[in-house]
Order: C-alpha cells, then structure tokens, then sequence
C-alpha cells in the first residue's frame, strides 16, 4: 500500500487548499489570546447523551488559553456520518477535528484526509491500546489519537432473568446461558409474545464475527508472500460461527429477524429484551437519554457474554479515534482540543462511567471493578477486523449485514459465506 499524499480518490479524497469550515486564516500571532478563528469538532451522539460534562469541561479549560477562538461542537450519528463527512470533505465546509470509528481511519489516512500527528505530544501516548493504536498508524507515522475502547458484552435486565431462572445472575458458561434463556423465554411468553429472552438481530455482524472468531474462524486472512489479503467466510470455521449465530437468531428473537442492532438498547427500554449483546455505555442508554427508560433504572446490569465451547465469547475490540483534518488552517488547535479532550484527567471522566479508556495504564483497575470488569478483561484477547486498504468499502457496501440477511432469510451459510467472499475479495485489497 502507498499513501497517496495528493489525495484523488472518491470524494473524501478531494481534497485542495481551502478554508476550514467556520474557520479564518490562522493567526500569526505568538500570544494565544490573540487567535479568533471557529474551530469546528465532530463528535458523535455518545458524548452528547453519557459524558456532555466532559466536552464542556474541556472546552472550557482551552479557552482559558484561547479566549477568542470559538469551539464549535456538532454531533453526529453513526448511520449517516461518514456520508456527512465525504461530502463536506469534498467542499470547502469541513470539521476540524472529527471522531472516527477505529474501522473508519484507514480509509481517511490512505486519501490523506487527516493531519500527521506526534504522539509524544498526548499524554499516556506510550501506552495506548493496541487496538486503537495499530488503525491510527501507518507506515511509521500517526494521524489519530486514540479516544476511547469499546468491547462487547451481555447486557441485561435482571427482573426478567430472575422471573425465568429464580436468579439474577448470568450463567458463565453458554450451555447454561441458552437454557437460561429458554426458562426466560417461557416466562416472557405468558405475557408478550413478542419479548425476546435473547435478542440477536438477524443484520448483526459484530455479534456473528464473534462466533466465528470463537470457532476459530476470521473474516479474512493476510499472505505475507502475495502481500494481499483473502476472504475467509468460507472456511468451515467461519461457517461453523455462523451457523451457530443464525440458529441463536431464529430460536430466540422474537421481533423482526431482519433488522441490525442500532436500536437494541431501545428495545430493552421497552422491555421487549431480557438480553441484548453491547456495548457498556448501552446499558446507560436503556434508562437514560431520550429514549431510555427510567422506570428500569438499577435492573439492568452487564457481563461477560458466554461462548461456545466453555469460554467467553470473543468481543471485537471497538473504540473511537480523534483526528485532525489535513487541510483544516487550524490543525494546531485542533491537536491542542485533542490533546485536552484526551489526556488522563478526561480519560479519568470516562472510566468513572465504566468507559473504557484510550491507554493501558488507566484500563488496568477497570479490570478488577465489578461493573467495568468483564468488559476490560474482554480487551486483550478481542478481535478486530482487518486492517486493509479495501475495508471501509466492505463496510460502506455492507457486504457482512447482506450475508448474514441473506442466511436468516433461508439461504445457506455456504451459499451466502461464498458470495460474501467474492465480493470481499473484489474489494480487500483496493484503496477506498
């Protein structure tokens, strides 16, 4: 792969030397007190609905330097950002700094969309999570800071297991999970047929990637003699994972087999799940937020998810990056924000609502608090999805999700694993 340092690929690649959005020309000046330009920050919902203190502290703390500079925050929603993003790269209305899904960043560091950054200027730089670290990096040099880490884990509604099971504990291994879930099953079903014990949406990759990790199994491989990387769908590992996910789906849910998991935390607002598989801060967002649910509040709790075979079920190691824009005219206060909006006292933010954070240092006693616990310890042996040139156009194609839509729609796994698989190898290894 070579960096293309004139960037001319898709629209995210158009990138020319105009002005930042809401930006002016950078000051000369020495004296910070005397900038005035608008720095405009991306940052996603999250912020907004779990840590909203932490922004604004922060922003508070850097205009203490820059008084005159004006921080303007706009949230945005997973589902159509990076869409947002490629079409304001392609004009002259762009961030400065925007938030990234550690599966995103490859794409914007190969079109040169983002600015080179010198870790030694974050705090806990030496010690970031791999996980993070490896997509901010390429070549030798760095063009995000790592954010936040993310793992995957049983969330769940604790009245519900106990009416089924007698208790409020989720079992530890997946053989008495799944019978968990039909005692709870049985129970939901006197009142609501359409309350699923474990609901796993047909469309969810996250979840079925990790079955097939659990089986053994990858999405796709790397042959250091062709330097190129190859579908693995097909291999009966992977398709031992999937079959197994798409049994869990058509035996458990209940609702609409052909939706993903976006709104699985509203679901068990609703209380139409006693199970959901998600991310940490999920659970904060059954009963708070605009559409959390109040009335559950201190019924739901988190675990580790139980895997075949008698271990944990593998997570993929999820997160967030934070990035400057490489034509933005205000690249240094965009790392100085960064640098703030990271550092361990906002880190420190994070963690104390079981967010894990983006270093190793400050992730360790999250491994022995019992709320954060299994979500940490989930962290060194997660899986992630290849780091290849072709990814983000796997994903913007949504050739996993159709996959697996196709197999709950009753095509079989070796049908459907094959012409992912062809369709993933057209892509692989092409730059976005």
């Amino acid at each position: 792969m070579k960096r293309k340092l004139i960037a001319a690929i898709g629209v995210a690649g158009m990138l020319v030397s105009v002005a930042a959005c809401g930006s002016d020309d950078k000051n000369s000046s020495a004296d910070p007190k005397d900038r005035k330009e608008t720095l405009t920050v991306w940052l996603m919902g999250e912020a907004r609905s779990t840590w909203p203190e932490l922004v604004k502290d922060v922003n508070a703390e850097f205009n203490k330097k820059y008084p005159g500079v004006k921080v303007q925050v706009q949230y945005q929603q997973w589902a159509d950002k990076v869409k947002k993003l490629d079409t304001s790269l392609a004009g002259d209305k762009f961030p400065d700094v925007v938030e990234l899904g550690n599966t995103e960043t490859m794409q914007y560091i190969l079109n040169g969309a983002l600015g080179e950054i010198d870790p030694k200027k974050y705090e806990n730089s030496d010690t970031w999570i791999k996980g993070l670290k490896d997509t901010c990096s390429f070549e030798g040099k760095t063009y995000c800071v790592p954010y936040y880490a993310s793992a995957r884990l049983a969330v769940y509604n604790k009245d519900m297991l106990k009416a089924g099971t007698g208790s409020d504990a989720l079992p530890q291994t997946e053989d008495e999970f799944l019978a968990a879930m039909d005692k709870v099953d049985a129970e939901l079903g006197k009142k609501d047929k359409r309350a699923s014990s474990l609901y796993f949406p047909g469309r969810y990759w996250y979840a079925a990637m990790s079955y097939v990790t659990a089986f053994g199994g990858q999405i796709a491989t790397y042959d250091e003699g062709s330097k190129e990387w190859k579908s693995a769908l097909s291999t009966p590992e992977a398709q031992k994972g999937l079959q197994h996910f798409n049994d869990l789906v058509k035996k458990y849910n209940k609702a609409d087999v052909t939706k993903d998991e976006q709104d699985h935390a509203n679901v068990m607002a609703n209380e139409k799940a006693a199970v959901i598989y998600g991310q940490a801060w999920e659970a904060g967002s059954v009963t708070t937020g605009e559409n959390g649910n109040p009335k559950l509040e201190g019924k739901i709790a988190t675990a580790g998810m139980p895997g075949p075979e008698g271990k944990p079920l593998p997570s993929f190691i999820g997160g967030s990056d934070l990035a400057t824009i490489s034509k933005s005219k205000v690249q240094d206060l965009g790392e100085e924000w960064i640098s703030l909006f990271t550092n361990a006292k906002s880190m420190e933010v994070l963690a104390s609502k079981n967010i894990l954070p983006n270093n190793e240092k400050q992730l360790e006693p999250l491994k022995a608090k019992p709320e954060t616990a299994a979500i940490a310890n989930a962290v060194p042996d997660a899986w992630f999805t290849p780091i290849a040139p072709g990814w983000a156009s796997i994903e913007k194609e949504e050739i996993l999700q159709n996959m697996l839509l196709e197999i709950v729609k009753g095509a079989s796994v070796a049908d459907a694993s094959k012409k992912a698989d062809e369709k993933i190898n057209e892509l692989i290894n092409k730059e976005s």
